[in-house]
């Protein structure tokens, strides 16, 4: 049995880790997960259980391949909880397939770094167990290797989660900011025409009124003081 631990701190708050933790498969990082299904998910005094099947590529050796045999995908059963009150996220993830050879039972623990709270610490641990084929050791350091590195591409797709979220919300306050600076444009040009057809309409008027005056002051009958005397 060989027990593989490790700790990381993200420079993000513990809310932000937790969603992106949660949503980091697939990708581009870690290709050989293929994807998860979720086979349950509950809500029990305020803490949210999870539990999620893994699908993934992991490729062994020709020759461990001939001890334990050969599986084009591997499952593995993920269950998590996650306590918005408390701030922790517990997620521990165990091997379906090559089961009867192969024992990888997987833990991560997010909660707020105890020093800032701005930050979450990942703490992480792995146990490895082999058994009923030979070169167990062997196999035992070959998977621990591989978990470790799993591992680092797993807190990059954090990472990666977190940034395209960022991204996007960017890319929405942009679409949101020059909406309304569309809209204030469009407000004010119509504003301008509005203000220059009232004030057409305006001048229109006063010119009509003042042609109709000089229509009236021609047609108007003159006076008797103003007609000539025979």
């Amino acid at each position: 049995m060989k027990i593989w631990t490790y700790e990381h701190v993200f420079n993000h708050p513990w809310e932000t880790v937790a969603q992106a933790a949660l949503r980091k498969y697939p990708n581009p990082m870690n290709t050989a997960v293929l994807g998860t299904d979720v086979i349950d998910r509950k809500v029990v005094d305020g803490v949210l259980h999870t539990h999620r099947l893994v699908v993934s590529e992991f490729k062994f050796p020709n020759w461990a391949q001939a001890l334990i045999g050969h599986a084009k995908e591997c499952y593995a059963s993920e269950r998590s909880e996650v306590n918005p009150a408390s701030k922790e996220m517990v997620l521990k993830t165990r091997n379906l397939t090559f089961c009867n050879y192969i024992a990888v039972d997987e833990t991560l623990k997010y909660v707020p770094h105890p020093e800032d709270k701005t930050k979450t610490l990942l703490k992480q641990e792995a146990i490895v167990t082999v058994q009923g084929v030979p070169l167990t050791s062997y196999m035992e350091e070959l998977l621990t290797k591989k978990i470790s590195f799993n591992a680092g591409m797993g807190r990059q797709a954090v990472e990666w989660v977190i940034k395209l979220d960022t991204e996007v919300k960017g890319l929405a306050n942009s679409a949101v900011k020059s909406t309304d600076e569309l809209l204030t444009q469009t407000r004010r040009q119509f504003d301008d025409i509005s203000t220059k057809t009232r004030k057409s309409m305006d001048d229109l008027q006063q010119a009509a009124k003042i042609s109709l005056d000089e229509i009236q002051t021609f047609t108007a009958p003159s006076s008797p003081q103003s007609m000539p005397k025979l």
